[in-house]
């Protein structure tokens, strides 16, 4: 897990280890960070898609210059070794050294599964019926061992996440992860603008993403949830419409 200066302790109960902002009661990452997480984890399998669509599926032969009717009349490109690390097997040690780069997606994925699985809180009864809590042994994705496996578990499990400090390094281990394929697949999510201003500094620059829950401005960084955008944006067209200026033909004289 890489080390950065954002792996610092809380000052208090409601500042987010991530960035600046601060966070909900009892947890340790604000709406927006949180919201990266989602909308990281909704990417990230449709990326790894892209990556072995682009670089590792062998494409259709030419219909010009053929050698005998069979065969490529040039050389196929050489694949890329950074693709064939990240879909390919691996491991990965989220409380380790920093990532030098070359950790498989899934490798990453797995591995802060399992750690955020350890740390979660299991009850359970021996034999004898005494109650015990003790950390889970392992995750286990339901839908396989796959990147998309492990992003929807890794979702499931995001709200108890986000109330540990380890947030903060899987923000940082998937924030790094999601930019280094975008690099190669050059593949981002749609952003949405909104109509309505921000509510916080007036410029026409909220913005909804894909995969992401809330809305947020592009130009101060303010975040909304959908909710309380809708609630923002009747206000501002309701008084909007009653300040426009009366046709002139109703005008008295």
């Amino acid at each position: 897990m890489p080390t950065t200066t954002h792996h610092r302790r809380r000052s208090t109960m409601t500042a987010c280890a991530i960035c600046p902002r601060t966070a909900p009661d009892g947890q340790y990452a604000c709406a927006r960070c949180a919201d990266d997480l989602r909308g990281w984890l909704a990417e990230l399998p449709g990326q790894a898609r892209l990556l072995g669509a682009e670089f590792l599926t062998p494409g259709q032969a030419p219909t010009r210059g053929r050698l005998g009717g069979t065969g490529r009349a040039h050389a196929p490109l050489p694949v890329d070794l950074r693709v064939l690390t990240l879909l390919g097997p691996g491991r990965y040690d989220p409380t380790g050294p920093d990532d030098d780069g070359t950790a498989p997606i899934a490798a990453i994925l797995a591995a802060w599964a399992g750690h955020i699985a350890y740390l979660y809180p299991a009850a359970g009864r021996d034999a004898h019926g005494t109650a015990h809590v003790r950390p889970c042994e392992q995750a286990v994705p339901h839908q396989g061992p796959t990147i998309t496996g492990w992003c929807t578990w890794l979702t499931a499990y995001l709200p108890y996440t986000l109330t540990q400090p380890v947030v903060a390094g899987l923000h940082d281990a998937l924030g790094e992860l999601v930019h280094r394929i975008r690099g190669l697949t050059h593949a981002t999510p749609h952003r949405h603008p909104k109509a309505a201003p921000c509510p916080e500094c007036d410029a026409f620059a909220l913005v909804a993403v894909d995969g992401q829950w809330g809305i947020t401005c592009t130009a101060c960084g303010h975040h909304l949830e959908p909710l309380a955008y809708d609630a923002h944006a009747a206000a501002y067209y309701t008084a909007h419409q009653s300040t426009e200026p009366a046709p002139l033909d109703k005008i008295a004289t």
